[in-house]
């Protein structure tokens, strides 16, 4: 999608599979907080674009690059894992019908259901007054 990304962050490693260099393996985990991790992204990718409007002509963006915060979720299992996957594959064919498409086609079930509700809670408190 255009205005947001998805990431899948494995924290720790396998010594099954890692490499031992100096007794430590190397893929042992760095212990850097995800918060950090995420800050840490949004900076560097940050500089890049600000890099390449200056350099690059890419066309410059006058509000914040990224949001806030950051949504995380914990994987707990194979078949979690295997929905996300599959969620984050297809997550941009959805554009089209994303209710931040300014030029979208259509509309997606979730925002059918929003509004649907959202209108019927207007009415009742319209009706209440």
């Amino acid at each position: 999608m255009p205005n947001h990304i998805h990431g899948i962050i494995i924290v720790g490693a396998d010594p099954r599979v890692c490499q031992k260099i100096n007794g430590e393996h190397t893929g042992s985990p760095l212990r850097i907080p995800l918060g950090q991790m995420i800050q840490w992204f949004k900076t560097m990718t940050t500089n890049e674009y600000i890099k390449n409007v200056k350099h690059n002509g890419w066309q410059p963006f006058s509000d914040k690059f990224w949001q806030r915060n950051y949504y995380e979720h914990i994987i707990r299992n194979k078949h979690s894992l295997e929905q996300i996957q599959e969620y984050v594959y297809y997550n941009p064919l959805r554009w089209e019908i994303d209710r931040e498409n300014p030029n979208r086609k259509g509309i997606n079930k979730f925002d059918k259901w929003f509004y649907a509700n959202d209108h019927t809670i207007i009415t009742a408190r319209i009706a209440l007054k």
